[in-house]
């Protein structure tokens, strides 16, 4: 009967393994959440570019640095979401700003929260709050929402809701396409269906609301990308003359049908790639 009984134990742990640890915040500056099971995985090394590089968004990112600054030193400061024209820097900029004011002496943690695990922010929450000695950026990238989407109830408690509220040590960056994260068809719907349309468009838009600061990305203009390119150049070390690289760097946005600080990069991707030069 014993033997048995062990048998059965050790079926069910098979089935039913413990949890992962949860990693030494000191242990890395970068985490991703994931789920079943909850654990933070340490992201040894960050895709991002340096600061400096990303032009055109001068106020946004003074902005943005400012207040990580003064969360990253103990002080008061506000949830953002960085919205607007895609390929703009949102997501860079968010990882560039951790990596400078980690620079200038502040340490300071970033953990990423995709879209699909918003369901599981409280439990992440209570992870981090576990940890007061250590401060952290709450980073969602690419947040936006669809009409049958419900996931967004569950982000409202991060930002300025339930009981516990926010950690102390935890702040919530997040970019969208969306100035309010959902779609404007959505929200007009809401509001020549709904017995009283004014409830139901305040229930959609009230998640964007509850974020502090509002950054707008907008497209650049033309000498904007041709900097931002030239930019890369210099910091590669990739000699070209300016009236190739404008010539270039026009046809290749023109094949794109766009302009954009991700156009600039995928450029100079390509241009890297033709000089045999290592990124």
């Amino acid at each position: 009967m014993t033997d048995a009984l062990l048998r059965i134990a050790a079926a069910l742990e098979r089935l039913a393994p413990p949890p992962a640890p949860t990693p030494d915040p000191a242990g890395a500056d970068a985490f991703a959440w994931h789920t079943e099971p909850d654990r933070l995985v340490p992201v040894a090394e960050v895709a991002r570019v340096d600061l400096s590089l990303l032009l055109g968004i001068d106020r946004s990112r003074d902005t943005l640095l400012a207040n990580t600054l003064h969360f990253a030193q103990g002080f008061p400061a506000n949830n953002a979401l960085l919205w607007g024209a895609r390929g703009m820097g949102k997501s860079s900029l968010v990882k560039a700003i951790h990596a400078e004011v980690n620079r200038r002496g502040h340490p300071l943690k970033i953990v990423e929260l995709s879209r699909e695990d918003l369901p599981s922010v409280g439990r992440l929450l209570s992870v981090l709050r576990a940890a007061p000695a250590h401060r952290f950026v709450l980073f969602c990238d690419d947040l936006s929402f669809s009409h049958d989407d419900q996931h967004y109830k569950s982000l409202k408690a991060v930002l300025d809701g339930g009981i516990e509220g926010r950690p102390a040590n935890v702040i919530l960056y997040a970019t969208s396409n969306r100035r309010h994260l959902m779609p404007r068809d959505m929200i007009e719907n809401e509001r020549s269906t709904a017995i009283n349309p004014a409830e139901a468009v305040e229930e959609k838009v009230s998640l964007s609301d509850r974020f502090g600061l509002w950054l707008g990305f907008h497209p650049c203009t033309q000498d904007e990308y041709l900097a931002m390119i030239r930019g890369y150049c210099d910091a590669h070390g990739i000699a070209i003359d300016d009236q190739t690289l404008r010539a270039e760097a026009i046809e290749w946005q023109a094949t794109r049908g766009s302009r954009s600080g991700r156009v600039a990069w995928q450029y100079f991707t390509d241009l890297a790639g033709r000089r045999g030069v290592k990124l």
